[in-house]
């Protein structure tokens, strides 16, 4: 007899920790895309019998353990397809990638019957992705309500507040869109723009929970921030919408829109100079996930420069641009190209407790675990998410945070808490 189904995404975890496979190989071995794979384990999606029998192959683990007594057949179906041969087909393959997103949501959270209702419960974008089929109904608010309310909803973000935003954001998409929808002539570009924010938002938070609504989140942010006639509103949408593509593994059509976007931007302007920051930076992290280092290293040192001419910025697209911000982002580089080792100095010099965020800060001690894990430095990998977990205790509680957790759970060194750090986060079931 298999196991019982809700502890499919625990044993499949751990057989992919013991045969060191990362959830991008497992998912290639059985066509599905590593934040599908990162959903296995979590038990939000279960795989059709004939993934199961490919992955069970790929894990070198009798077929029974993840099959039951049933020997399926026939080929699985790969939930993300092949790299975009050209820019100019980019609008068109997005389209059917955000229609295939649309049905994956309808389908992807299972039940009760394949996941536990805890494990349900604690995803911050359930709600959303059921919101964006269909919106509640709403009315149009005063401009300078909506712009509050979404100030505070980018003030919860940077909290890591998750499952609070999570709530709260269908609600506001709907009074975005009604009041946008209301508007007219400048009034509407300023509803644009805060409608793309909201939407920037949605597809940030769906991204961290590895979530198919970060494809509809982002295109419809950038849908609006176009109809607002700014190049923030702009530059903030490519930017989500370009991680987006970078998760399904298109990094290079990521890097082209990033620096197309950022050539956009007037780097002598405040608010537009942070933003192309950001994009290069963001260009940087897509460019060494494909292996361009020589690209990555020079969009960091561009976006290094770009910091020291740069004061601090305030407003509902506030963007932050540091060189703290820099040196996060170098570590992550690094790590992706595979010398994490190089990251190890950067890392002395980074004063993570300055950041201004607990999301940021969260994110800063992510690659600096990431970091340690490369290296095989289980304590200090275990004490950054230890850190990860004081800021952010929703945030080590991601899919991507609960996959490392695993990771050091199964291997071969023993860490004293690590087996209680992984039930409190998530990362083993009780």
């Amino acid at each position: 007899m298999g196991h019982r189904t809700e502890d499919l995404g625990a044993v499949i975890r751990g057989a992919r920790a013991a045969a060191r496979l990362t959830q991008g190989q497992l998912g290639a071995s059985c066509g599905y895309s590593a934040s599908a794979i990162s959903r296995v384990e979590s038990n939000k999606l279960r795989p059709e019998p004939s993934a199961l029998l490919l992955m069970a192959e790929a894990l070198g683990i009798p077929p029974e353990r993840l099959c039951g007594s049933a020997v399926p057949h026939g080929s699985a179906v790969a939930t993300v397809a092949g790299e975009w041969p050209s820019d100019e087909e980019d609008a068109v393959r997005r389209r059917e990638l955000l229609a295939g997103a649309l049905a994956a949501g309808a389908t992807a959270v299972v039940g009760a019957e394949t996941a536990s209702a805890a494990v349900v419960s604690e995803d911050p974008t359930a709600a959303l992705e059921d919101a964006l089929f269909r919106l509640p109904a709403a009315e149009a608010v005063p401009l300078a309500v909506l712009t509050t309310q979404t100030s505070a909803a980018r003030q919860t973000f940077r909290a890591a507040r998750y499952s609070e935003l999570g709530t709260s954001l269908p609600g506001l998409l709907a009074a975005a869109e009604a009041t946008r929808h209301a508007a007219t002539g400048r009034a509407r570009q300023q509803a644009a723009a805060v409608l793309a924010r909201a939407y920037v938002l949605t597809a940030e938070l769906a991204s961290k929970q590895h979530s198919d609504a970060a494809w509809v989140a982002a295109d419809r942010a950038l849908t609006a921030a176009r109809s607002s006639g700014s190049p923030v509103p702009v530059g903030e949408a490519s930017r989500v919408l370009a991680i987006t593509m970078r998760r399904s593994g298109r990094w290079s059509p990521a890097v082209n829109l990033l620096t197309r976007e950022a050539a956009e931007l007037d780097p002598s302007k405040e608010r537009t100079a942070a933003v192309r920051t950001t994009l290069l930076l963001t260009a940087a992290y897509s460019a060494a996930t494909g292996g361009d280092r020589s690209a990555a290293l020079a969009l960091l040192d561009e976006a290094e420069e770009d910091t020291k001419r740069l004061p601090e910025v305030h407003g509902l697209f506030t963007v932050e641009a540091t060189r703290a911000q820099v040196d996060v982002y170098r570590i992550g580089v690094l790590n992706a190209l595979g010398t994490p080792d190089e990251g190890v100095q950067v890392a002395s010099r980074l004063n993570i407790d300055f950041m201004s965020t607990p999301e940021r800060r969260a994110r800063a001690w992510t690659d600096t675990a990431r970091m340690w894990h490369a290296l095989g430095d289980v304590p200090q990998t275990f004490t950054a998410l230890r850190r990860v977990e004081r800021e952010a205790p929703q945030e080590v509680r991601r899919p991507a945070l609960r996959a490392l957790t695993s990771d050091l759970l199964y291997g071969p060194a023993r860490v004293q808490g690590l087996r209680e750090f992984a039930i409190r986060t998530g990362a083993l079931a009780t």
